[in-house]
């Protein structure tokens, strides 16, 4: 950068970076511009503010051990959560000791899986005969209407500890219990704040409805996981690449970066294994349940804004050409043929599982659907191309049966919601419910009347109706000042969350929104780090800031802690079950 260029970006903008009139109409609403640094490098990749020691050195630590231990909270504190998040989630967790809801299917075809690697059709009366200890099959396949994945991770708590409720719901709860260390550090990179990212991983160990879904083997949570876990890589990915661009950026004489349109322009983002990272995990989810598909669309929409963002910033002249020529391709060949590649590939105890043929039996030991192509599908290729094709052309048939099902599935059911009431929390499901005499299954046996015992798929009440205000928030934050962080945490909302709008008519079901608790937690920390104040902000703003975030808080701590019961099965007089239904809808 010349002498007189960087005099010029002292000065301030040009005539053409003047404001738009309608950027000057919507200033009267709170809008903000673009801003000017003196050294873009800070825009591109803001820097992490210095650990804080006051409360070590109160705490009698010398300077030297008080910056190490500062320093350590960056891990320590996310650490700490997700242990308490562990403890709560592994209490108990073969009770109830009974198949609940939806593990009927899943925990049975997760065994199926890992024992033949394809489901199989159960007896009716399976259920109690699993929860006295026989966990005998026969091998006739049975039809299901979700890819393996999912099933996949719940069975290898069930290779590790058998076909019992702990076994089955072991690994949904290892995973609840990462996805709240994931959220603790994924929110410290988004805000740049331990102590933020820190809230929103605590808030998502009190979310009932994630509580819950992480103690139950229901597909939903491993879904989440794995959408969360690729925010993450997207989220590493973005970083890395802002500061190759910074990197790249040439210097003044002072050492500041100024930005400059052929470093905006040509530099190359270089090698991002992160994106492939997201691409393996978007695969998984949706090889999980169908509806992971669209955080793949989502997360790719965000790659390509924040590639053209960050050109942009780096003071390229065509920033959108550029991301086209030089970004797209390589984002869309690392996340999806991967992700294509991830769900085929876990089709994989199908495809092996060919079976045998028997002339008046047919196909027998295979998969369902899995020789549709050679019995069914009309003329098929021969030789060497049989064996590739065929089974694919079964699963692409296989496929479109399910779709099928799963877009006209209208059956009513007592616990169905409609999207609009979820966020409200209108309409939990029942997972488990029962209602036992005094003396008996733990009711008191000074009880007066019965007990009830009852796993509700509800979440926190206090943190979702504040996360209605902090979506709204986010809104303000994304369209009126630019906020990156905001609109990544509403694309993410709305990528779990609209889509169910396209079928009311569909039988659905609240939990299906455990997907997208985590950025709901996102949002809620964001709107605790605006009631807190920002760093410059007067004493009294900040102590003011602290007791109000700090009493909405412990509201919701004290919310979880009072529906506890009801989210862990124990028994409870009636009268204190009905307290805690406080809606008709709940019941």
């Amino acid at each position: 950068m010349t002498s007189d260029t960087a005099t010029h970006a002292q000065q301030g903008p040009t005539a053409d970076e003047q404001p738009l009139p309608w950027q000057r109409r919507l200033r009267r609403f709170g809008y903000v511009g673009p801003t000017t640094r003196p050294d873009v490098r800070e825009r591109l990749v803001p820097p992490y503010p210095g650990p804080g020691t006051r409360l070590w050195v109160a705490a009698g630590a010398g300077p030297a051990t008080a910056e190490r231990l500062a320093r350590s909270t960056a891990w320590l504190g996310p650490l700490l959560v997700a242990l308490f998040a562990g403890v709560i989630r592994f209490w108990h967790l073969g009770s109830p000791k009974a198949v609940i809801f939806d593990e009927t299917y899943y925990a049975k075809d997760a065994w199926a899986l890992w024992k033949y690697g394809y489901e199989v059709e159960w007896p009716k009366e399976a259920n109690d005969r699993i929860i006295a200890g026989d966990t005998g099959i026969g091998d006739a396949a049975s039809y299901v209407v979700h890819p393996p994945v999912g099933k996949w991770v719940i069975g290898l708590g069930e290779w590790l500890y058998g076909l019992n409720p702990f076994g089955w719901r072991f690994m949904v709860a290892v995973l609840g219990t990462l996805s709240v260390l994931m959220l603790c550090r994924i929110g410290r990179r988004m805000f740049r704040s331990t102590f933020l990212g820190c809230l929103a991983g605590a808030l998502l160990a009190v979310d009932g409805l994630h509580f819950v879904m992480s103690r139950t083997s229901l597909l939903d949570s491993v879904l989440m996981f794995f959408v969360l876990a690729a925010f993450g890589c997207v989220l590493v990915d973005r970083d890395k690449a802002r500061a190759r661009l910074a990197a790249a950026l040439p210097k003044d004489e002072d050492g500041i970066a100024r930005p400059d349109a052929d470093t905006g322009d040509r530099t190359p983002l270089g090698w991002r294994p992160w994106r492939i990272a997201a691409g393996v995990f978007l695969g998984l989810a949706f090889a999980t349940k169908w509806n992971g598909g669209v955080y793949l669309a989502a997360f790719g929409l965000l790659m390509v804004l924040w590639d053209a963002g960050s050109r942009r910033l780096a003071g390229a002249r065509h920033p959108w050409r550029s991301t086209l020529r030089r970004d797209v391709p390589w984002a869309f060949a690392s996340t999806v043929p991967v992700a294509v590649a991830v769900y085929v590939a876990s089709w994989t105890g199908w495809f092996a599982n060919s079976g045998t043929y028997d002339r008046t039996a047919g196909w027998q030991h295979s998969g369902f659907y899995r020789h549709y192509a050679e019995t069914e599908g009309g003329r098929s290729p021969d030789g060497f191309l049989a064996g590739i094709l065929n089974p694919l052309r079964s699963l692409w048939h296989y496929e479109q049966q399910v779709w099928q099902f799963n877009t006209t599935l209208s059956s009513p059911h007592t616990y169905q919601s409609n999207p609009w009431s979820w966020l409200v929390q209108s309409r939990p499901v029942s997972y488990f419910y029962e209602s036992p005499k005094a003396g008996q299954d733990g009711c008191p046996i000074d009880t007066a009347d019965k007990c009830a015992r009852e796993v509700l798929a509800l979440g926190t009440p206090m943190l979702w109706w504040t996360a209605c205000f902090a979506l709204l928030y986010l809104l303000y934050r994304w369209a009126l000042r630019r906020d990156w962080r905001a609109g990544a945490v509403l694309c993410a909302v709305a990528a779990g969350y609209l889509p169910w709008f396209m079928w009311q008519e569909r039988t659905i079901f609240i939990f299906y929104s455990v997907v997208f608790v985590p950025f709901l937690c996102l949002a809620v920390a964001m709107l605790f780090g605006a009631v807190l104040g920002q760093p410059g902000s007067s004493e009294r703003r900040r102590v003011v800031g602290a007791v109000g975030a700090g009493t909405l808080f412990l509201f919701i701590v004290w919310n979880f802690i009072y529906f506890f019961p009801i989210y862990t099965g124990q028994p409870i007089p009636m009268d204190a079950w009905r307290n805690r239904m406080w809606f008709d809808t709940w019941i």
